[in-house]
């Protein structure tokens, strides 16, 4: 047995999906790899859907920024209010350190945080077409040692602090963003509802409210109101050489659904996409076909081949999303479709 393989998750491509919006118009199929077979056609029926739109999904890039929060130790708290308003005043220098060590990462902004004598200090970059944990991390060690260097009274914490929030589902994330926060929008006209969803806008408008947002709220989930975005996420990811651990952030995200006389305005935001088009996972041929086919290893400026494939991920998402609550508004039909598919799935396994 040999220690170096590779995991084979069946893959596939769905759709094409319609996308328009501030990144990228274009109509293209998505790879999903993932064992749950009822997911390919789930997000192709929503799929489907957005090419029955004119605009088809609207996706808006709102922000992006990879962060990476470091731990400091004050003699007191005095000392860290000192030294995080020291460090307010010295952003440009601080920007010159990580010029210094990265062609493309760049300081767009600090935070921090203070808690009895320690100082949580949150930095947050551009990355270009890159997620950038590792450049987020290797600029943060530059910066946290120049900090201990130039300010008096603090000392070595750690080089992570938690406060990032790197994998894990938290407030800050949620309140502040990290990677790629992309708005997704569809405006479905009525027939299309009733003729491809089998279900009306007032059907999913009550289900969004009642299952997305209060259902959420009892079961106590951080700043998210979604049905299954992980799914989406996930079978993208993997697709595309992205750090799967990532979908646990990147699933945090608000579901919103209007009627609109009939037609159903359907939304999703998602404040944590963190994906890239270059660096580590993407150097497999089926990581680099699949992106290629995606239009996400063109010529372009830094950044905008992985801004362009974080709306295509969070259009997935919208259509996954918008087809597993519409099955949810009739009874017995998300079972029905399980039960059909993963058991055709087995029998064409075993060859029967």
């Amino acid at each position: 047995m040999t220690d170096n393989a590779i995991a084979g998750v069946p893959m596939r491509w769905v759709g094409p999906l319609r996308i328009s919006g501030n990144v990228a118009t274009t109509e293209t199929p998505v790879p999903l790899a993932t064992y749950e077979s009822p997911l390919w056609p789930s997000v192709g029926r929503g799929a489907k859907v957005s090419m029955l739109c004119e605009r088809g999904i609207v996706a808006t890039l709102v922000d992006e920024r990879m962060t990476r929060s470091v731990l400091v130790e004050a003699l007191d708290a005095q000392t860290a209010l000192t030294a995080a308003r020291t460090i307010d005043a010295r952003i440009d220098e601080l920007r010159d350190v990580v010029r210094t060590g990265s062609r493309y990462a760049e300081l767009i902004g600090v935070r921090h945080e203070i808690n009895a004598n320690l100082l949580f200090i949150r930095f947050e970059f551009s990355t270009g077409d890159a997620s950038g944990h590792n450049m987020a991390t290797l600029a943060s060690d530059a910066l946290l040692g120049h900090l201990l260097k130039t300010i008096p009274g603090i000392a070595y914490g750690s080089i992570s602090g938690n406060y990032c929030t790197d994998k894990k589902a938290t407030a800050v994330n949620g309140i502040l963003g990290r990677g790629k926060n992309v708005v997704t929008e569809l405006l479905v006209p009525r027939d299309v509802v009733e003729g491809v969803l089998r279900t009306t806008a007032a059907g999913i408008v009550e289900l969004n409210i009642r299952k997305n947002l209060l259902g959420t709220l009892l079961a106590g989930g951080i700043r998210s109101a979604n049905a299954h975005f992980a799914n989406m996420l996930l079978g993208f990811y993997l697709a595309t050489g992205q750090d799967a651990a990532n979908i646990v952030e990147g699933s945090q995200g608000v579901v919103m659904a209007e009627d609109r006389d009939g037609d159903l305005y359907f939304a999703c935001t998602l404040p944590n996409l963190i994906v890239g088009s270059v660096g580590n996972g993407k150097g497999l041929d089926f990581v680099e076909s699949n992106l290629a086919r995606l239009g996400c290893l063109a010529d372009r400026a830094p950044g905008e081949n992985a801004r362009r494939l974080a709306v295509i991920a969070a259009a997935t998402v919208l259509c996954g999303e918008l087809s597993l609550l519409a099955a949810q508004t009739n009874p017995g039909e998300l079972m029905r479709a399980h039960v059909q598919l993963e058991r055709a799935h087995e029998t064409a396994k075993a060859g029967v």
